[in-house]
């Protein structure tokens, strides 16, 4: 994907389907829910979310996904969710009988659906293990020196 300026390109893929039948509000809570997630996290979020929108960006996110592994030879294990978001789709106009000859209008809304995710480096375990090691090693030199001011 082109990038702007002199900033890195992240190899990644996207997928987006449109005309969904789905209001976009409703849809943008969903996307919300994984924007900036790694991809099989979020993946897990939608399938259990409670809202109906979720089926469809759950698919949305797993062509995505589908896309980087099988086009840009991408390990899906080290993708993220670098973009997401809903744009308002065509609005189907239909006409509804009320009282006294007159007609409401009813509104139903579609929606296009974006989704992009990028890899990322895998987090090297090494490093959060230093850090972790660190504070144990300090509390050991602080044992040390309590036991060495007691002998004196």
């Amino acid at each position: 994907m082109p990038g702007k300026g002199d900033a890195p390109v992240l190899p990644g893929a996207r997928a987006i389907a449109r005309h969904v039948r789905i209001s976009p509000m409703k849809a943008r809570r969903v996307v919300n829910l994984v924007r900036g997630l790694p991809a099989k996290e979020a993946l897990t979020v939608l399938q259990f979310a409670p809202q109906a929108a979720s089926e469809q960006v759950y698919k949305v996110l797993a062509s995505a996904i589908a896309n980087a592994e099988n086009n840009e030879r991408l390990d899906p294990d080290a993708l993220l969710v670098s973009e997401a978001f809903v744009d308002e789709g065509p609005t189907m106009k239909r006409f509804r009988p009320r009282a006294q000859g007159r007609a409401y209008r009813i509104r139903k809304r579609t929606c296009h659906i974006t989704v992009a995710v990028e890899a990322v480096a895998p987090a090297a375990p090494k490093k959060s293990a230093a850090k972790k090691a660190a504070p144990a090693q300090q509390a050991e030199a602080a044992e040390t020196e309590s036991k060495t001011e007691g002998a004196e």
